[in-house]
């Protein structure tokens, strides 16, 4: 079946003309362009800022032009993921969507149903001639996925809209009124390069076949990483088997959960090497079995590489990466099962002579966020690398009053006799740096059940971008008056 055919039809098919449009973050040129031919085809004023987000303008229909302006709000980026037998440019090619049951998900790459679900809503609600609503003003922001930097360098005064509707939540039975802020950490360093010694055996060793993963949204679920499994496998291998790195690879994007890692060696003693991997394969396997129950630890014999890490550098950075906190940091005190701070230890490239680590640290008090991300660069730093911290972005603070929770709270009991859940999230929602630009502006984040986002798993529920959508137009009918 297409997705096309799906209901509501309207949303379904704008998120497959979404979908054929390549949006990897920072190359949002064509899907920018994509954006602004629609709102020229609805003859709707369409102005693009100058780091490129654009914004819609719609007026209301008749009968709601005294109802406050609501700002309609997405980013056009999609997080970048396949699996590595999956042949896939995502320069190229728009992603292979199929439909399977209530679900919908992509042929070995991620989606995109974040946030291309919330985007497919706006433009419905763009080109909609029967809906009712009020004034609307849909903000497109880029580089959502890989900085924000749309959102952190949204033009000024450009918005009038006092209610903000963010469509970037991932499950249908929650209003989201506040998100972590985040950090970027990397560290590189040049180490030494050897020959390899002519009795070595050649080793390619892989962590492969894990869930990863949103680094917010996921980190709490006790899943594998790719990149801190390889290591401590390779942590006390120089000393007892001679093994050296010739070349590592781990990861890819800083808000993914790694999923995989590779790494060629050259290993003076083969068997007792061997039978280590045997024996922490078992022992770590066992570990992850019920949260990362794919995980697959193999290697294979090849060609002794010619060049490899000087041993004494190989084992700082190994030590460093070891030390390197990951995963949950701190559990909130106040909210019960929220994450406060984490980190992840997203990349890992060791070639040509230098090493590069990637991380993001996200926390909801700037405090803690400060103090993880100085404690990987002191693990960095003592080893003599290159430390940088950047990309910083704010938090959402929670307001509980505000007016247009009310609203949401109130129409979607009535709507489905149950209350929804007011949260707060560890993901790294715009609201926060919105809120910046407009700070008395009122806001709410929602939107349908995603699965697995920033993942070649993840997928989307067809009922539930029904009840979304639904839900959406009714909080529009019940927008108040200015």
């Amino acid at each position: 079946m297409s997705v096309r055919k799906l209901e509501p039809t309207a949303v379904w098919n704008h998120f497959a003309d979404l979908n054929a449009v390549p949006r990897p973050s920072k190359k949002e040129e064509r899907v920018r362009q994509f954006i602004i031919d629609l709102g020229k085809k609805l003859n709707l004023p369409t102005e693009v800022d100058e780091i490129g987000n654009v914004l819609i303008r719609k007026p209301a229909t008749a009968g709601m032009e005294k109802r406050q302006t609501v700002v309609l709000q997405g980013h056009l980026d999609m997080v970048h993921q396949k699996n590595a037998d999956t042949v896939f440019d995502f320069d190229k090619q728009g992603i292979e969507m199929v439909v399977d049951s209530d679900w919908v998900k992509a042929k070995g790459t991620t989606l995109g149903a974040d946030n291309g679900m919330g985007v497919a809503a706006i433009m419905a609600l763009l080109s909609s001639t029967d809906i009712e609503h009020p004034a609307l003003e849909a903000l497109f922001t880029i580089d959502e996925e890989t900085g924000m930097t749309g959102a952190l360098n949204l033009r000024e005064n450009w918005l009038t809209g006092s209610l903000l509707l963010n469509l970037d939540v991932e499950d249908d039975d929650e209003i989201d009124i506040g998100c972590a802020g985040g950090i970027d950490t990397t560290a590189e360093k040049a180490y030494r390069i050897l020959s390899s010694e002519a009795a070595c055996k050649g080793v390619e060793l892989s962590v492969r076949g894990l869930k990863g993963g949103h680094s917010g949204m996921d980190i709490h679920r006790g899943r594998a990483n790719a990149n801190k499994v390889m290591v401590r496998l390779l942590f006390e291998c120089a000393h007892k088997y001679g093994a050296v790195i010739s070349t590592m690879e781990g990861g890819s994007l800083r808000n993914a959960i790694p999923r995989e890692a590779f790494a060629t060696l050259a290993v003076e003693n083969w068997k007792g090497f061997e039978q280590h991997l045997k024996e922490m394969s078992k022992d770590i396997k066992a570990e992850f079995k019920t949260n990362d129950p794919g995980l697959k630890i193999e290697w294979k014999l090849v060609e002794c590489p010619v060049d490899v890490m000087h041993p004494d550098d190989q084992e700082e950075i190994l030590s460093a990466l070891y030390a390197m906190p990951n995963g949950v940091y701190r559990m909130s005190p106040d909210v019960e099962g929220l994450v406060e701070t984490s980190s992840n230890l997203a990349k890992i490239v060791i070639k040509d002579a230098v090493f590069t680590m990637m991380s993001l640290q996200r926390s909801a008090v700037e405090s803690s966020k400060a103090d993880i991300a100085a404690a990987i660069r002191a693990c960095f730093g003592n080893i003599g690398a290159r430390v940088v911290h950047d990309g910083a972005y704010p938090g959402w603070a929670p307001n509980p009053k505000s007016k247009i929770l009310k609203v949401a709270e109130e129409v979607y009991t009535n709507r489905f006799k149950e209350r929804p859940r007011v949260v707060a999230c560890h993901a790294g929602l715009e609201c926060g740096i919105l809120g910046s630009h407009y700070p008395g502006m009122d806001m709410i984040s929602f939107g349908p059940n995603i699965r697995h986002a920033h993942s070649p798993d993840e997928t989307v529920s067809i009922p539930s971008v029904q009840k979304f959508w639904g839900y959406l137009l009714d909080i529009l009918k019940h927008i108040p008056e200015k």
